[in-house]
């Protein structure tokens, strides 16, 4: 008995390792290292916050998805077509912003490994080709193993150096350092962003529906909602703690010592990989700069395809009747050039303020991340889901709390930057 509940385990396994990866690049490696470098462990309390208050409507994702067998996104269209054009809207804006600063940021770490700073935007086409290209020969089944590989790399890595960081203590600080107040307007506003992305956007909790369902469809295997559950609770405890583990690195490293990370998406990279070598060692280097590089390489990817299927399913949903279906790979394909393309393009434009362009595509996801929460918490407390699957008593409390909480900082961040 206890060998076919492994068994059902691991053909569950997945989506959530998918959610981790997609979680651990822009989020952790860089704003969750920028809040160690700039505020040491001031922000801890408002990482925690952020992982805390927006688990439920990550979860709903996959309850949603094993207790109906549709997406999120038909969950939308239920409440009313109004809801499904502004997801559409929605996805439009933050895809192109989320893929080209995931784009950005993986491309400089790309070219720190491999000793190519000098292919600037070619290596970030290379980069888009590669994905684009790797997903449209296997789609998820290619997808799911190599995030597990990606996953195992990145997960032994970061715990070995945030070990070796433990052992060897913080770097010692400037003598005349002051340390800087959360609660100037600067400050909050970099607060807001890098909430904005811990652990990710609510928006792309369609993600986790959707790969929930591809990955029932690739296995053959309905899991019971317990299994479904476990395995999302896995990747999710994953990506928060690992959050911890990137702020106390770059609290330890940069914190009150005068170095300031550069916002070149290559700068940056060669910064943080020297940063950590110089720090545990010039014998880390190889391990840094590929450990770096398969957390961004994982987020990209899985970017990639998540946004490619919500926009290919909402198109569906929107433009075709039920009878009328698109060819699925011809319609993912696409998907995906439109938004290699159009990510590009927002990377040209903006050039090397790759600070700039995450904290715009975070706080885009912020500030909608409240009508999500609200909408994904109507969709699994509805008649539409059988009592015995709904979230408990606790998990309900967490989603009003969750509400306020995201609505509350929503509205602090109009209030301060436009009135």
């Amino acid at each position: 008995m206890k060998n076919l509940k492994v068994v059902n385990f691991l053909k569950t396994l997945g989506p959530g390792i998918l959610f981790a990866s997609t979680a651990i690049g822009v989020s952790h490696l860089v704003q969750s290292t920028r809040a160690g470098a700039n505020f040491g462990f001031a922000l801890v309390g408002f990482i925690i916050a952020a992982n805390l208050f927006k688990y439920p409507f990550f979860e709903y994702g996959s309850r949603y998805a094993n207790a109906t067998g549709e997406s999120l996104i038909d969950g939308y269209k239920r409440i009313g077509n109004w809801m499904l054009w502004l997801y559409f809207i929605i996805t439009i804006i933050s895809m192109l912003f989320v893929t080209a600063a995931v784009g950005a940021v993986t491309s400089g770490f790309l070219q720190n490994l491999f000793g190519i700073t000098s292919w600037g935007i070619y290596a970030t086409i290379a980069l888009f080709v590669f994905c684009c290209g790797l997903l449209m020969s296997g789609r998820y089944g290619l997808l799911d193993s190599l995030i597990k590989i990606i996953g195992t790399v990145l997960l032994l890595s970061t715990v070995f150096a945030f070990v070796l960081a433990l052992g060897k203590g913080p770097n010692p600080q400037l003598p005349d350092f002051i340390p800087p107040s959360i609660w100037e307007e600067g400050s909050m506003l970099f607060i807001i962003a890098l909430m904005g992305w811990m652990p990710t956007a609510v928006d792309l909790s369609t993600w986790n529906s959707l790969w929930t369902l591809e990955r029932i469809k690739q296995t053959g295997y309905k899991p019971s909602m317990k299994e479904t559950l476990a395995d999302f609770n896995f990747g999710y405890i994953v990506s928060a703690v690992l959050s911890l583990c990137f702020v106390t690195l770059g609290s330890y490293m940069l914190y009150g010592t005068g170095t300031e990370l550069p916002e070149s998406s290559g700068a940056f990279a060669h910064s943080v990989v020297g940063l950590y070598t110089n720090y545990i060692g010039d014998w880390s280097y190889i391990i840094i700069a590929t450990a770096a590089f398969s957390i961004m390489f994982g987020t990209c990817i899985a970017v990639f395809d998540g946004f490619a299927r919500s926009f290919e399913r909402t198109i569906e949903l929107l433009f075709l009747s039920d009878e009328k279906n698109l060819s699925t790979k011809r319609a993912y394909n696409l998907s995906l050039a439109v938004i290699g393309i159009g990510a590009f393009l927002v990377i040209f434009l903006f050039g090397n303020q790759m600070k700039l362009l995450v904290d715009l595509a975070t706080t885009i996801s912020f500030l909608i991340a409240p009508l999500i929460a609200v909408v994904n918490f109507r969709l699994v407390t509805s008649n539409n889901i059988q009592p015995e699957n709904q979230p408990k008593a606790w998990l309900k409390m967490l989603s009003w709390a969750g509400i306020v909480f995201l609505s509350g900082f929503a509205l602090y961040f109009l209030y301060v930057k436009f009135l």
